[in-house]
């Protein structure tokens, strides 16, 4: 009995301090960035720094309003491709493929996972930048190619997650609906799949930041540059390609806009999960 009471004692000493380290791991990231970003904004002047359409670090002009834009052009576009794709995916996995092809098709998707963002910057530069290149206007370096591999990229994580959300669902709400009468199609799509709504959401939510947060594939194949695209076949350049592209040479203030760009990605991703948390109550509520 000791022995089992110290056991539990140890685990549970072990899952608080893993969880205190998580909470102060980001609370020590919010006070690097708050610390290093907010003072440069204070300086360069927040409208001139968010609305800003000049970014010259030269000229000391930090307008990162085109990196904004790009980003949520290119995540947009990465969900228009990959969120009805990896949804679609997860209920054919979970409720319409027969087992051989489930067991065929989850590793594909495991390996997709586990693919490095370079190796798939690297194909899109040599198969799908060439593809657009030739079939479309542009050179191929463009906010179409961006949100094409985007939409790929964030393909396992949605499908991973809305087919454990779909699993988690009980089958009697399934049995219940061919009871009532229901076909099968329609017990998926009317009884299941609301059903798993708050996991397919969380699915999205971590898609949609996988899409935002991502660099280097978007720096490979998206042109980087620093202006408002007019269309899909023009360059673009996001929050994060903008900080990985100059963080390297940046000094002083030129540091500090970067250091603030990033303050103003992460805004955007706690912005997108207060989101998540109001659509999964309301949700839970009606």
């Amino acid at each position: 009995m000791r022995s089992s009471h110290a056991k539990e004692t140890f685990a549970r000493i072990c899952f608080t301090l893993a969880a205190a380290l998580s909470i102060v791991a980001v609370a020590l990231i919010c006070i690097f960035l708050f610390a290093n970003g907010i003072p440069a904004m204070a300086e360069i002047g927040l409208p001139e720094f968010l609305l800003g359409h000049t970014w010259k670090p030269s000229g000391d002009e930090f307008g990162i309003f085109p990196m904004i834009i790009g980003s949520i052009y290119v995540t947009a576009g990465a969900i228009i491709i990959g969120v009805p794709t990896g949804i679609l995916t997860a209920i054919f996995l979970s409720r319409f493929a027969s087992s051989g092809v489930a067991r065929l098709l989850r590793p594909g998707i495991e390996l997709l996972a586990g693919i490095p963002s370079v190796v798939y910057g690297f194909f899109a530069l040599m198969v799908i930048v060439p593809i657009i290149r030739t079939t479309l206007p542009g050179n191929g370096l463009s906010l179409l190619a961006a949100a094409l591999i985007l939409g790929i990229m964030i393909l396992p994580t949605i499908i991973t997650v809305s087919k454990n959300a779909l699993d988690a669902v009980p089958k009697s709400y399934y049995e219940s609906a061919l009871a009532l009468g229901a076909t099968h199609e329609r017990a998926v799509f009317r009884v299941m799949v609301p059903a798993a709504f708050s996991g397919i959401m969380a699915a999205v939510v971590l898609g949609i930041g996988r899409a935002l947060g991502e660099t280097m594939a978007v720096v490979m194949v998206a042109g980087n540059q620093p202006l408002i695209p007019e269309s899909i076949f023009d360059g673009v350049r996001t929050l994060t390609a903008n900080i990985v592209l100059e963080m390297g040479y940046a000094a002083d203030l030129h540091r500090e806009a970067l250091i603030a760009t990033g303050v103003v990605l992460f805004v955007f991703i706690m912005l997108i999960s207060l989101l998540f948390a109001a659509i999964k109550k309301r949700g839970q509520n009606s």
